[in-house]
């Protein structure tokens, strides 16, 4: 029997399927090439994969987890695939969006047009976590506050793609995306050339390229570039070092610099080197005791003053989290109208904001029919999923929203579209959701296909690697079949 056989797509937008046996014609390469392996071979195929990621140590870290944090990233081995239409409207999507998110953060750290226009209410922007007065008035780099920003986008019962958050402040995942196209290729090397798949391993050269742009004029040739990771112990560790070394930069923690007259520079075994530009994968508010939290041990005291002067870049901008709030994100299509006068591409999922009585009223009687999140949470942590609740959690939760409604946003249950995935066994539909990851510099471009997430577990919309998620490599073609 082949392998895909049994597959029932059900009552969901199936990314592969039409319906029970009839293949989307992006697919049919595809289909026919795993249709044609027997189970043996593909389980070989599989376990040479999962080797190669263990030796490379390809993990991610579960801070909650009693058999232990380090984990391999489980990957499918059937890939997701976006004909060149699809991914042309995706694409045209997340670039105005990125235009306009950037346009609001400078706004909002300058005059506050939007705000001043009663866009955006003040009291959603002003009483964001992240928001930091800090930067109201510093000049930024070119101008760019979200050099890095990875989108997650779902798909819906009829297929429609829909944003679902921004992550601009530390986006992770990238390497995933990277590695698993190593995978596939050496899992199917002969596919990909007849399949006509965009490439993706340009993108660590595009980002290392963005990083130069924004540094600041020092009259040399070649900036000084560094990644700048809280430790050996933080959950993405793997990918920090992963893009150090793609990029050919030094990969350093805080205790690795220092700051003299408003300047940074890198400890060395040759003595001090000036650094340009440092791509940060810590929070804000561990970059700097001086400013944020006198706690904190992983940053560089001084590193905000310098970068107040100028001396230092930093991407991504210091202050960018406030798009990452859930709250301001329902206000996006509002951004993009507003600094460009141009109707949204892409749609939000529909959102409720506790903060207002009336949704707020609506949100605490339909908890069992809503997703709701806390507005600064990531990783599938702080949320309900009205539908799989008990009384109980939604009894917990009704009490949480009442205490602290601006920290919660609802949105409706969306039926995620499903993939066919290999669990226990067998090809099953699971729900997946998309991460594209843009990079803004000279030019806003967007690496062709993203990370595919995956809830391996039967039934769940939480795709999380944290919470039982894996990923899926994703093709993007030159053309629609």
């Amino acid at each position: 029997m082949a392998l895909l056989d049994k597959y029932q797509p059900g009552d969901f937008f199936d990314e592969m399927f039409v319906a029970e046996g009839k293949v989307r014609p992006h697919y049919a390469a595809l289909f026919e090439r795993f249709q044609n392996l027997d189970r043996e071979e593909f389980d070989q195929r599989r376990s040479a994969v999962d080797a190669a990621f263990l030796r490379q140590g390809i993990t991610f870290t579960v801070y909650s987890d009693e058999q232990g944090t380090e984990r391999i990233f489980p990957f499918d081995l059937m890939p997701r695939i976006i004909p060149a239409t699809e991914w042309n409207l995706i694409e045209a999507g997340l670039i105005q969006r990125m235009r306009a998110l950037n346009m609001f953060l400078k706004d909002i750290y300058t005059d506050q047009r939007i705000i001043k226009e009663k866009v955006v209410p003040a009291e959603e922007v002003l009483t964001a976590k992240h928001y930091r007065p800090e930067m109201v008035g510093v000049p930024v780099p070119k101008d760019i506050y979200i050099h890095i920003c990875g989108s997650d986008m779902v798909r819906d019962r009829e297929g429609t793609y829909f944003v679902l958050e921004d992550n601009g402040r530390c986006p992770s995942g990238v390497s995933y995306l990277l590695e698993n196209r190593v995978a596939m290729k050496r899992a199917f090397p002969h596919l990909f050339g007849s399949a006509g798949v965009r490439p993706v391993d340009h993108y660590t050269q595009d980002l290392l390229t963005i990083l130069q742009y924004i540094a600041p004029p020092n009259g040399r040739s070649t900036p000084t570039v560094v990644l700048l990771t809280p430790g050996i112990y933080n959950s993405a560790y793997f990918e920090h070092s992963f893009l150090a070394r793609q990029m050919g930069i030094q990969i350093v923690e805080g205790q690795d610099l220092v700051v003299q007259d408003k300047k940074v520079y890198m400890r060395t075994t040759k003595g001090l080197e000036q650094v340009d530009t440092i791509y940060r994968r810590l929070d804000d508010d561990f970059l700097d005791p001086k400013v944020f939290r006198k706690d904190s041990i992983l940053g560089v005291p001084g590193l905000v003053e310098a970068y107040r002067a100028g001396n230092v870049s930093l991407a991504n901008a210091i202050g960018t989290g406030i798009a990452d709030d859930k709250v301001v994100y329902k206000f996006v299509p509002d951004m993009i109208k507003f600094y460009l006068s141009e109707e949204p591409i892409l749609a939000n999922v529909p959102t409720y904001l506790a903060s207002d009585p009336k949704e707020r009223e609506y949100i605490v009687t339909h908890l069992e029919q809503l997703v709701v999140k806390a507005a600064n949470e990531s990783g599938g942590y702080g949320m309900l999923v009205g539908p799989a609740s008990t009384a109980t959690q939604r009894a917990e939760f009704k009490e949480k929203i009442l205490e602290n409604p601006r920290n919660y946003i609802a949105q409706p249950t969306l039926n995620l579209s499903r993939h066919p995935s290999y669990c226990d066994g067998n090809f099953e539909g699971r729900h997946v959701d998309l991460r594209p990851y843009i990079l803004c510099g000279e030019k806003i471009s967007i690496v062709p296909g993203g990370l595919t997430r995956v809830a391996l577990r039967k039934g769940s919309l939480v795709v999380n690697s944290s919470q039982g998620g894996g990923s899926k490599d994703t093709w993007v073609l030159y053309g629609d079949s």
